[in-house]
């Protein structure tokens, strides 16, 4: 048995005896960032709409996805939705705040479903789908979007209104409309 100084000497010396080394782990690369929320979300989104592909009798192959099939896929997300819908022949159809309960539908808010199509649009590039050829584009799917729309906004008693986008306007700029310049705003519109 060698002795405490010994140990090192063999290494400090040259000596052959060698230590057994561990086996170098191959360098994996590192970790990508977390996906976002959008990303994730949109992903599962993905996901979920090809394993519906795959389960239609026949399988469908996203090549061959159509307005028809995203429209059918709509409509089977309504059997999960959390937004009551009433119907036309319902005490509460057209009211804000309905006082009791009735039996309508509940059904995908038009929000998320808009959201949900925006998000598909997007992976079917993504995934590389051409922009030109992109079903969830199409005119047929704005089309039912806005049907959904209106007709769950008179259900609620909720009208749509399209926001407008406000132009920020700099106060320190004013624009001659009779000479066409542009100058520094000063107290000329107050009064003497």
């Amino acid at each position: 048995m060698a002795s405490t100084r010994d140990k090192g000497k063999g290494i400090e010396e040259g000596s052959s005896q060698t230590q057994p080394q561990e086996p170098q782990k191959p360098e994996s690369p590192p970790n990508p960032p977390p996906l976002s929320r959008y990303e994730s979300q949109k992903r599962r989104d993905w996901n979920t709409f090809c394993q519906y592909l795959r389960n239609q009798q026949p399988p469908v192959h996203i090549s061959q996805c159509g307005s028809n099939h995203i429209l059918d896929f709509l409509q089977y997300l309504d059997q999960f939705g959390k937004t009551k819908v009433h119907v036309h022949g319902c005490v509460f159809f057209g009211q804000v705040e309905p006082a009791g309960q009735c039996n309508c539908p509940l059904k995908q808010a038009w929000g998320s479903l808009d959201a949900l199509i925006g998000r598909l649009r997007a992976a079917y590039e993504e995934n590389g789908g051409l922009p030109e050829r992109n079903p969830f584009a199409g005119g047929g799917i704005r089309v039912f979007l806005r049907e959904v729309r209106d007709s769950q906004a008179k259900a609620r008693g909720v009208p749509y209104k399209k926001r407008k986008k406000k132009k920020k306007r700099n106060p320190m700029k004013t624009h001659d409309a009779q000479d066409g310049t542009t100058g520094t705003s000063s107290n000329s519109n107050l009064p003497s």
